[in-house]
């Protein structure tokens, strides 16, 4: 079994910063590509970007490079999305997920997904 839970979010400014966490219970996030992804209302769920199991970087969404990261905390079994430079597009639900590859096809088939956090961004 395990789960993963999604905390961090909130209303934010726009230009504001975030830091999303995914920690996980139950199994080891150690091993596991782990993506996030958001959907807002009205819209499909879209990925943005994921940590491989060795740890790389890989975005699934090109326009937030320069605004969004990810990091690992093994330790601590937690997963971070860093979140800068905020706007009100970036309003959404985001999600994690445990996968077994870093592809973002083969995250339909994660071992696990959170319940999500949600994130507005408005003045």
């Amino acid at each position: 079994q395990g789960q993963l839970v999604e905390s961090g979010g909130g209303l934010v400014q726009p230009g504001g910063s975030l830091r999303l966490s995914c920690a996980a219970s139950g199994f080891s996030l150690s091993g596991f590509a782990i993506g996030w992804f958001r959907q807002a209302p009205g819209k499909e769920r879209e990925g943005i970007l994921c940590i491989s199991a060795s740890d790389r970087t890989r975005y699934y969404k090109e326009d937030v490079k320069d605004r969004f990261a990810i990091s690992r905390d093994n330790t601590n079994n937690t997963v971070y999305l860093h979140m800068n430079a905020l706007k009100p597009e970036d309003t959404a639900r985001y999600y994690c997920a445990a996968g077994f590859s870093w592809l973002q096809r083969e995250m339909n088939n994660a071992r696990s997904w959170g319940q999500g956090t949600q994130v507005t961004v408005s003045s």
